[in-house]
């Protein structure tokens, strides 16, 4: 006996849609989610930012951020508010509950690219060569990271252990060569990545350059480290995924075979293996 199946039945004919979200007037540049999976914060072309709520049956928009004066390329949730950076070079802190801007972080020269947060402290990069660290709090710039050649681009920190000592350490001046550092890595860094094709690694207590990963023949546009925080790997326009040794500076292995820029990438913290995606470049 033959069985009939009707076109709708069939799972070719299937879609795995569930919702189109279309407030924006602009494409969207950016998406956080906060820790508890309930709020979506989007940021884009319109200059805005708005937030949605996912815990209903259907995402609905809960609040819209106004108030940059270009385009958002940047954004996270932390605790209760919002954080985004924009091409206006500003960086705008919301109350979540209100939508209301509480503070503006001003310093930044050009468009900010990436941000991050610790909690206490944000970390932000920008097309102005520099990364800068922010009081979480109050706004205020606590640090300037300089010494990129071209603009700077994904940002790691990664804390001191619980148990660090604290070694003496040179207090100027740049480190171009590894072996004149004796860094044990018992303090926080930050690491960074840029459009000169290196990353660099620094001192978060001194601002200073602690490192300089340089090989790749294309800029950095996304990192990760392991789980330890021991190694760190970078991807780049050049096609390549590059691990290095973070202590030392140097290069462990190379991974090659992309035919494309390599722009996102994680380490799976279950099995120690890399996922990423490149695009190809028109």
């Amino acid at each position: 006996m033959g069985v009939c199946q009707s076109k709708e039945d069939n799972p070719k004919n299937k879609t795995y849609l569930l919702q189109t979200l279309e407030e924006h007037q602009g494409g969207i540049n950016c998406m956080a989610l906060s820790e508890d999976g309930s709020v979506l914060a989007t940021g884009s072309e319109d200059c805005t930012a708005r937030l949605w709520t996912t815990k209903t049956s259907l995402c609905e928009c809960i609040g819209i951020l106004k108030g940059h004066e270009d385009y958002i390329n940047c954004c996270l949730i932390e605790d209760n508010f919002v954080v985004t950076g924009s091409a206006d070079k500003t960086i705008r802190k919301w109350e979540m509950s209100t939508c209301d801007c509480v503070h503006v972080f001003r310093g930044h020269t050009s468009l900010l690219n990436r941000i991050i947060c610790t909690g206490d402290f944000i970390f932000s990069s920008s097309y102005d060569r520099t990364a800068r660290c922010w009081d979480f709090d109050t706004g205020e710039c606590i640090r300037v990271f300089s010494g990129h050649k071209r603009g700077v681009y994904p940002l790691v920190f990664i804390p001191a252990p619980d148990d660090a000592r604290t070694p003496a350490r040179p207090d100027s001046g740049e480190v171009e060569d590894n072996s004149q550092y004796d860094w044990d890595g018992n303090k926080d860094i930050l690491i960074t990545g840029a459009a000169d094709f290196t990353a660099r690694s620094w001192s978060f207590e001194t601002g200073k350059c602690l490192r300089v990963f340089k090989e790749h023949e294309g800029g950095i546009t996304c990192m990760t480290t392991d789980q330890e925080g021991k190694i760190l790997f970078t991807g780049s326009t050049d096609q390549t995924i590059r691990s290095w040794d973070i202590l030392k500076g140097t290069r462990l292995k190379l991974f090659s075979g992309h035919q494309a820029s390599v722009i996102c990438m994680t380490v799976s913290r279950c099995y120690t293996f890399l996922l990423f995606y490149c695009r190809f470049l028109s």
